[in-house]
């Protein structure tokens, strides 16, 4: 599909990813508990999977990803999640092939018919929160390449109420860090929150669910036998309403502006 040898015709490539996306959106296994979720065993093409390992970012490129209240900035000041969020203006400092494959895997993922196919396939969950117009519901797409690094946890929470879907795509190179995946839980009447799910950290398997008030979810700390945790994270931002409509956007012109200062510095 990405033939690295022959110059990219971008247009037909994002046009291919999308059908192979689509397609393991509409394959993916309906899981109930602990609540309504996607699995996947298989999101994109071999050989585009092959082709993202390869071309991976360097450290330098990626910016910090604080988290709510700092959560991912050690004692130190280092962060234990890093980001590139996958959208034209952020990747155009990577070299010309990695910026080229990653320019077509955000717009990919950034594509009405990915939006629409994980709409139909949360469908239960989207009604459940939105009502009978869930399908009219805006939803604002922010692919991100994120990186995690030993020491990086994240307590069980449900998402922000800004949050429409939740996707997490997992990039290993191998089977070897399987049991660092995310882990789904139930909360009891009594409040606690047992696990249920964790889901493995495969190549090229991932999760989706739409986020409510019941879709509690963590990662336990990441130990210093991992070199790195790589994943793309998805997610749709509820975008209805003048407040949102203009949150979601102004929210990319500020990262850029911000990651534009960052360039300029190093």
């Amino acid at each position: 599909m990405l033939d690295r040898t022959q110059p990219v015709d971008r247009r037909q490539a994002v046009a291919d990813l999308v059908r192979f996306v689509v397609g393991s959106i509409e394959q993916a296994r309906a899981v109930e508990k602990p609540f309504y979720h996607l699995q996947f065993d298989r999101v994109f093409p071999d050989d585009v999977y092959a082709a993202m390992l390869r071309g991976m970012p360097v450290a330098h490129d990626y910016r910090a990803l604080p988290g709510r209240n700092n959560v991912n900035i050690l004692d130190d000041g280092s962060a234990t999640r890093v980001k590139i969020d996958l959208f034209p203006e952020y990747i155009r400092n990577l070299p010309q092939s990695k910026r080229e494959l990653w320019n077509v895997v955000g717009r990919a993922l950034c594509s009405d018919e990915v939006r629409d196919a994980f709409v139909r396939r949360l469908a239960p969950a989207l009604e459940r929160r939105f009502g009978a117009g869930y399908r009219d519901v805006g939803m604002f797409p922010i692919p991100i390449l994120t990186r995690d690094v030993p020491k990086y946890r994240i307590a069980p929470h449900p998402d922000t109420h800004w949050k429409g879907i939740t996707i997490q795509f997992y990039l290993p190179p191998d089977d070897s860090t399987e049991h660092i995946g995310t882990i789904f839980h139930e909360r009891l009447p009594d409040g606690s929150m047992p696990k249920v799910i964790k889901m493995p950290f495969l190549p090229n398997t991932g999760y989706a669910f739409a986020v409510d008030t019941d879709t509690w979810h963590s990662a336990d700390p990441v130990g210093s036998e991992v070199k790195t945790r790589d994943s793309i994270l998805h997610t749709y931002f509820v975008d209805s309403g003048p407040l949102r409509v203009f949150r979601n956007r102004s929210r990319r012109v500020g990262n850029f502006i911000v990651n534009e200062a960052r360039n300029l510095m190093r």
